[in-house]
């Protein structure tokens, strides 16, 4: 197969039909095999009704429906577990994202190499202070941190390399950070394309300001995994004894004060008390380290691999 498409929606009753038409219309032209992989994270109008609807009527359609509303990492997930075409595309469905863009994202994988493509929404119709500016500043916190020169990591428009897709696991709310995801699996060519940006026509937005304060937390959880999550003890280690040894050091100047400088209060100073605040949390780092080199070294994961190619080996 030469296309899957994977769409994330809730409550987009309204926009699936033109949407799923205009879907039609651009990979018929282009003559490719594709599927359509609709995940409904729990939508509470007629969304489900509606992919039934699709589904019945175009079999190269499909649906999977949540229970409930979990997110659109866990939607984009489950869309990936599925997806079973050469080039994976995920869009939105609120139809802010074109279809037209999706031929020329998969030349880019097919032809040019890519292990990933990334949309960027360079002139935007939402361009309003409150959610441009700091999309901005989180975008330019995702570059320096993770290396990866996208301008627009949260752009829902993305072309994947069917191997990408399947060597990640997006959680939480993680699908802003799939591209780091992907370079932490190894993928190294990742691309950009400019991408048209449409006004919204249906519905209303279903993100707000917590997404950003979340966006940065789940920035600094994935950096802090990426680098240490299979050697936890390098960080919480190394961080523990530089605390201990600060703490120390505080302690034996103050004990060697002590006997050396006439009417000096050992325990008068505060310097005393945060000095043994200091070593107390060095020795709580280190043992964090130690437990957690113990719960990894007995996971499943800990010695799992990404292999590449495999060749003379049965």
């Amino acid at each position: 197969m030469d296309l899957s498409i994977v769409i994330p929606l809730f409550n987009e009753d309204e926009s699936l039909p033109e949407l799923s038409e205009w879907i039609k219309r651009v990979v018929n032209i282009h003559g490719l095999s594709y599927e359509v992989i609709m995940v409904d994270d729990g939508s509470t109008d007629d969304s489900w009704a509606v992919i039934q609807s699709i589904a019945a009527n175009s079999p190269a359609f499909k649906g999977i429906r949540f229970q409930r509303n979990y997110g659109k990492s866990a939607a984009l997930n489950e869309g990936f577990k599925a997806a079973k075409g050469n080039v994976v595309i995920t869009m939105d469905a609120d139809m802010q994202d074109s279809p037209d863009e999706i031929p020329e994202l998969r030349r880019m994988i097919v032809e040019d190499g890519y292990d990933l493509v990334s949309g960027w929404k360079k002139k935007r119709f939402d361009n309003t202070l409150t959610k441009n500016l700091p999309s901005k500043v989180f975008n330019a916190a995702a570059r320096g941190m993770s290396g990866i020169k996208l301008h627009d990591f949260n752009c829902g428009l993305k072309a994947y390399r069917l191997k990408v897709v399947k060597s990640v696991e997006v959680f939480g709310e993680m699908h802003r950070y799939i591209p780091v995801l992907a370079k932490l699996a190894g993928f190294r060519k990742i691309g950009e394309k400019v991408v048209e940006h449409r006004a919204r026509k249906y519905g209303v937005t279903k993100f707000g300001w917590s997404r950003f304060v979340n966006g940065f937390l789940d920035l600094i959880t994935l950096y802090v995994v990426g680098r240490f999550g299979k050697r936890p003890m390098h960080f919480f280690g190394l961080y523990g004894s530089l605390c201990f040894l600060l703490g120390f050091a505080i302690s034996v100047y103050l004990i060697v004060a002590k006997f050396t400088v006439d009417n000096f209060a050992l325990t008068n100073r505060p310097a005393f008390y945060i000095a043994l605040i200091i070593m107390v949390i060095g020795i709580q780092l280190f043992l964090a380290g130690f437990i957690a080199e113990l719960i990894g070294r007995n996971s499943s994961e800990r010695n799992t691999y990404l292999i590449e190619e495999k060749q003379g080996l049965d």
